[in-house]
């Protein structure tokens, strides 16, 4: 857990206390928290609430690793949502978030996988369905034929929310930038900020 700002989406910029849980069930070739992988402590939600109270924010960002695998984690979020605070849950989109809160003050960050990821066959395509104008839909992009999955994707399912697409690697935008802008997607090509603020520091290891 640690205190920053908010790095990636729609909330890029605010102070923000984030909650990573261990464990994903994904490997994306290009993760850039493969530590998270396997590496964490256990603690009980009411532990984790504890640091939640020491915080100067009451922005919240549950992210992994993947969160959706620990069955807590939906009594973590109703409990973040009851102490009033504005939660943002990053979510691999390998597994459904039809059971998630539907609080408002819930965000659900769903990523779709594109093919450099080497993961795009364990998506859930029916999370689409499950999205909220509050919500958000991300694709990390690291190349033309990624653009062009993720082209095909919103052509296929539009979502009710909006979507971010973020170069790989949270810098280069010139590529994804006049790509968009040639096809006049109503998508919003964003950089991952913590990297521009602090290039060389893993968030959160």
């Amino acid at each position: 857990m640690f205190y920053s700002i908010q790095g990636e989406g729609l909330h890029m910029g605010k102070p923000t206390f984030f909650i990573r849980t261990a464990v994903c069930n994904l490997r994306c070739s290009w993760c850039d928290t493969k530590y998270s992988w396997e590496r964490g402590e256990e603690m009980s939600v009411e532990e984790v609430l504890q640091e939640v109270r020491k915080q100067p924010t009451q922005n919240i960002c549950v992210t992994g690793g993947e969160p959706l695998i620990w069955p807590d984690v939906k009594d973590l979020l109703a409990a973040l949502v009851e102490r009033d605070c504005n939660v943002v849950v990053e979510t691999g989109g390998a597994m459904s978030i039809a059971d998630l809160p539907r609080d408002d003050a819930v965000c659900i960050s769903l990523d779709i996988k594109c093919p450099s990821s080497h993961m795009e066959q364990h998506m859930e395509f029916d999370n689409l369905g499950h999205l909220r104008p509050n919500d958000q839909l991300k694709f990390v992009i690291a190349n033309e034929e990624d653009y062009r999955y993720a082209k095909a994707v919103l052509r296929d399912q539009p979502p009710r929310c909006q979507v971010v697409f973020q170069p790989e690697g949270g810098r280069d935008l010139l590529p994804l930038v006049e790509w968009a802008m040639r096809d006049g997607l109503a998508v919003r090509v964003l950089p991952q900020l913590h990297k521009l603020i602090w290039p060389d520091r893993p968030r959160g290891a």
